[in-house]
């Protein structure tokens, strides 16, 4: 049976874009060297038509140059229009790689959000708030404690602060007050002048061989001497 109707040939799969691509390019690349050297042949052209005289020869030469130049238009169409082809391509390759990228994409967001789902599953958000609720308490708790603790035993609850801003202001006063950096409060009290001392005059001083003495009113005593004479 193969040998009456043939093995049935496998089916080739359609060129992709980048090689349809490369096949246009090569053939756009064939068609600037044409033009390359039709270029020079009419540069040649150009030189022999300004070197002849007028005439048949040259003639001669300006069909020719008219041929090539034909020729040069024809081909810089086929090129054009390669160029016109190749731009398609790459706006079509430009869109379906927009779209592999979208495609990908879709693909990650999808296993992302599968992911998430999941794990929302095992949160609650109920939870949560209880959880929340708990700490406050806690928090609350380990305050009260704290502050219990840290009270003082000898300091009352309730204090004067009018009291303690008074008794700072004189502890300023006697701070304001302190003389050789004795405190006043470690000074010696300073005595009353005595009224009867006070007004009394002095006491002679000379070079007496032993001190006067004084009697009970204070009064300097006279010397048995004196009252003998």
């Amino acid at each position: 049976m193969k040998r009456v109707f043939g093995v049935k040939k496998d089916k080739e799969p359609p060129p992709s874009i980048q090689d349809a691509s490369d096949r246009i390019n090569k053939r756009g690349d064939n068609v600037e060297e044409k033009l390359k050297k039709l270029d020079a042949e009419l540069s040649r052209y150009k030189e022999q038509i300004k070197k002849t005289r007028p005439g048949p020869a040259q003639e001669a030469i300006k069909a020719r140059a008219m041929r090539v130049l034909k020729q040069k238009r024809m081909y810089e169409g086929q090129r054009d229009m390669l160029y016109s082809q190749t731009f398609n391509l790459d706006q079509v390759a430009f869109a379906s790689e927009g779209l592999k990228d979208a495609q990908q994409t879709m693909s990650a967001l999808k296993s992302a959000n599968k992911v998430l789902k999941g794990m929302m599953k095992t949160v609650n958000i109920q939870d949560i708030d209880n959880l929340q609720d708990e700490m406050m308490d806690m928090m609350d708790v380990s305050n009260e404690i704290q502050e219990t603790l840290g009270r003082s035993y000898n300091v009352p609850d309730y204090i004067d602060e009018e009291e303690l801003m008074g008794e700072l202001d004189a502890l300023e006063a006697d701070m304001g007050s302190e003389a050789d950096g004795i405190p006043s409060y470690l000074q010696p009290d300073k005595e009353e002048p005595d009224v009867d001392t006070e007004f009394l005059p002095a006491a002679p001083t000379g070079n007496t061989t032993a001190a006067q003495g004084e009697d009970e009113h204070g009064l300097p005593t006279v010397p048995r001497a004196s009252l003998r004479s």
